[in-house]
């Protein structure tokens, strides 16, 4: 399991590789692929934001987890990749990563991270 310091530093690396142009960035490790917060229902529940992970998974995010800084650094980090300029907001990370931090999130790890 990845610890939230690793988490950030992932995606600071992951920055770096996008100036340097490079388009598809990978998790090197899978973790579990039970998706519990990975949506299957076409609708949007009351509440929430649905975004998609570059391995087309789709994920319904509690509007209270955006004020968060693991979401708030995938979202930055989307806007600088180009991935939300037509069509749905897409995060630069794939489902494992994103189910990862949603855990975090839900188990309320400390802001820093």
């Amino acid at each position: 399991m990845l610890s939230p310091t690793k988490l950030v530093q992932m995606a600071k690396k992951w920055q770096r590789m996008a100036v340097l142009g490079r388009r598809r960035l990978t998790f090197e490790r899978k973790l579990s692929h039970r998706y519990v917060d990975q949506c299957t229902s076409p609708r949007v529940e009351k509440g929430h934001c649905v975004v998609y992970t570059i391995d087309q998974k789709r994920f319904m995010i509690p509007l209270d987890y955006l004020n968060t800084r693991i979401v708030m650094q995938l979202f930055q980090l989307s806007e600088e990749f180009g991935y939300t300029v037509d069509g749905p907001i897409t995060l630069p990370c794939e489902a494992a990563l994103m189910e990862y931090a949603l855990a975090l999130v839900k188990r309320g790890v400390s802001e820093e991270v």
